[in-house]
């Protein structure tokens, strides 16, 4: 049975990806939004996928409201339309920085949330809210948490890794030991379908993350494969590297101390909870999802 489904946010990598995935078996459409004081939605669909909102700002230029009135105040306006609308299925994307933007071992559902950042504190602010309004019956409400999503079409950190590795630069942090969780596109993707058309999938928070985190080594090593190359790493005592870093903090060169723990921090998701709940495994293996986002570089 097809389902007429409304996505916010359809511009954006996700959005495109989404739309291009469930389009043959779902009847999609884009609804752009922006947050306006006292607005309410005409929700006449089926389902609903919140993905618009402010994206975390690397450049720190951001004003703060932008992330509350983006990412909190036009969810609730759309939570609101949901629960009076005739829809069933409701998806906000949030993220795995609504709980911790530093991880110590492996970040779960359980972990009591304390995000640092406007962004982070707006999407929290944002899934309290969900969750603590009673739902209707015959509707279901899931709030997705994922870590770093790559995939063909995606200009974020992994392309900048990838001009560097191009140029056949050797990579100096090899003496750093880490491992982080990445999502692909595609896994994401088959996730969203799932609970849109499975029925017996409980709402609530579930992280998404590919099955195996990867250290920045792991990365290199996978970006030689899709270059054919073999750029040497060095193994520079990582003491040294942070000495470096932190003047780079006061001359401003390329690498300081925030760029350095962005390569280099452990940042593990445990995707157990959505996996059960699907009862079915992830279609993209972590490697393979990757190599695929690195051969979308190359054109």
């Amino acid at each position: 049975m097809r389902n007429s489904i409304i996505i916010t946010g359809a511009s954006g990598f996700v959005g495109y990806n989404l739309q291009e995935y469930l389009k043959d078996a779902h009847d999609v459409h884009a609804m752009r939004v922006r947050y306006v004081a006292n607005q309410r939605f005409d929700l006449a669909c089926d389902a609903i996928i919140h993905l618009a909102g402010k994206a975390h700002d690397l450049k720190k230029v951001s004003n703060p409201t932008d992330y509350y009135e983006a990412n909190f105040e036009l969810t609730k306006q759309l939570y609101d339309s949901f629960l009076i609308s005739t829809a069933s299925v409701f998806i906000f994307m949030s993220t795995v920085k609504a709980v911790a933007d530093i991880v110590h071992g492996t970040l779960t559902e359980d972990v009591v949330p304390d995000p640092k950042t406007h962004y982070g504190i707006a999407k929290r602010q944002a899934e309290q809210y969900i969750l603590s309004q009673p739902l209707p019956e015959g509707k279901r409400v899931y709030v997705l948490r994922p870590c770093m999503i790559h995939g063909p079409g995606n200009k974020g950190n992994l392309n900048l890794l990838y001009q560097l590795v191009a140029k056949g630069l050797p990579w100096p942090l090899g003496d750093f030991k880490n491992e982080r969780s990445f999502l692909s596109i595609g896994n994401l993707c088959f996730v969203i379908k799932e609970l849109l058309e499975n029925t017996a999938i409980s709402s609530g928070i579930y992280q998404v993350s590919d099955d195996i985190p990867l250290s920045t080594n792991q990365l290199i090593y996978f970006l030689d494969i899709s270059l054919d190359k073999k750029n040497k790493i060095l193994n520079i005592p990582s003491s040294w590297i942070k000495a470096v870093a932190k003047l780079g903090d006061y001359l401003y060169l390329p690498l300081n101390s925030e760029r350095l723990q962005k390569l280099t921090e452990n940042y593990v998701v445990s995707n157990k909870k959505i996996i059960k709940a699907i009862g079915k495994p992830l279609p993209i293996a972590s490697k393979e999802g990757l190599l695929k986002t690195f051969a979308s570089f190359k054109k």
